[in-house]
């Protein structure tokens, strides 16, 4: 009879265990909870949404911000990695105000005090950083709530309304983020916008690649190659002078394969008004999507990132501004510069440099950029 009860019990026990197991929420491949991006702001709903590929890479996003909150790919030895620094919650992106995997925008980068001037009207925009306007001011498209479509496993769907005088810029501004994960292992970007008044657009993501998939590791070691012959200076407050300067014998020259390290803190005076590289590069590729505009490698991962465009330029910020005070995913701390950022982009501040690629945006036109991260391993 004692035997008879025991054992009832032990399967009472392992029947409630089960269930519990059962009610237990999936975590994606990074480790991340659904119910922790699912919340409603601004009236709209946000959610993590899953892309996969037949390689069993991951992609995670959210729409809030059209976010890349994580991205698992294989290293030489076919240990997943996440490679982009992130946070586990909604609560923590609003919490901790960061650009981090963002759908930038209205316009990426920054513009002269905010001012520009279209068609003979002058329009005043936030100054958020340092004078300037960064990044579409501080309530900029990284802080507004896409609509969010999954099309399927490997496309997502992100639509956004900016009207007529957010943040200061004119026209209603409707825009689509279309992201695939494509079985080739790349992050397939696609930009679109139309507009009911001239306007001006400069859409990018802004993905913090760390490619060691451990942020306790600064850059330093990375090799960075960017195919450009130039780049745009900077001034002390971040902003480009206008100038197009060559690369040619200046730590500014990564037209093959650099260590970061070997260059990042040498004395340059645009290293310095930069605190690091923090600038745009005027890429050779012209726009042809096909070429390689950039590449990424860390040696001791052996992951490998080759960046496509068709845009002009290409904004590379190796995180001069982690300082170790936050905590991401996993409550993992974000050192200095333990990260890359290769924003495509056009050139800042653009809308006042006539002789630069335009950014205008009129009626009737549509707005269409087109940036790949594609991932591959060098053993």
């Amino acid at each position: 009879m004692k035997k008879l009860v025991f054992l009832v019990c032990a399967v009472a026990v392992m029947i409630a265990c089960t269930s519990k197991k059962s009610n237990e929420e999936p975590l994606t491949e990074s480790g991340l909870k659904k119910s922790n991006f699912q919340t409603e702001m601004q009236g709209e709903k946000t959610d993590l949404f899953v892309l996969k590929n037949k390689n069993n890479m991951e992609v995670c996003v959210t729409n809030f911000g059209g976010r890349i909150v994580s991205v698992m790919v294989p290293d030489k030895n076919g240990v997943m990695k996440d490679v982009v620094l992130g946070f586990d919650s909604i609560q923590d992106y609003i919490k901790y105000p960061s650009d981090f995997g963002a759908s930038i925008g209205r316009y990426a980068n920054r513009i002269d005090h905010g001012r520009f001037t279209l068609d003979g009207v002058e329009y005043q925009l936030p100054q958020n950083n340092y004078g300037h306007c960064l990044h579409g001011g501080p309530q900029g498209f990284q802080y507004r709530v896409y609509k969010g479509t999954q099309i399927n496993d490997q496309e997502l769907k992100l639509t956004y309304l900016a009207k007529d005088g957010e943040e200061g810029f004119p026209g209603n501004l409707n825009c689509t983020v279309t992201m695939k994960l494509t079985d080739d292992n790349a992050i397939d970007i696609q930009y679109e916008a139309e507009t009911d008044q001239p306007t001006v657009v400069n859409m990018t993501n802004h993905s913090y690649f760390n490619l060691d998939g451990d942020p306790s590791k600064d850059n330093s070691d990375y090799l960075l190659t960017l195919n450009a012959d130039y780049y745009t200076p900077v001034d002390s407050t971040f902003m480009t002078t206008g100038e197009i300067l060559p690369v040619e014998g200046t730590p500014m020259d990564f037209r093959t394969p650099t260590a970061i390290g070997t260059r990042i803190n040498q004395d340059f005076e645009q290293i310095k008004n930069g605190k690091g590289f923090d600038h745009n590069w005027v890429l050779n590729t012209k726009g042809d999507i096909n070429q390689v505009c950039a590449t990424l490698e860390s040696p001791a991962s052996g992951i490998v990132l080759d960046v496509y465009t068709n845009e002009p330029g290409i904004q590379t910020y190796c995180g001069n501004f982690l300082d170790g005070t936050l905590s991401g995913k996993n409550h993992t701390i974000y050192n200095f510069r333990a990260s890359v950022c290769l924003e495509t982009q056009k050139y800042p501040n653009s809308p006042n440099e006539k002789d630069w690629p335009s950014a205008v945006l009129r009626p009737g036109e549509k707005y269409e950029s087109h940036c790949i991260y594609k991932f591959s391993v060098r053993k």
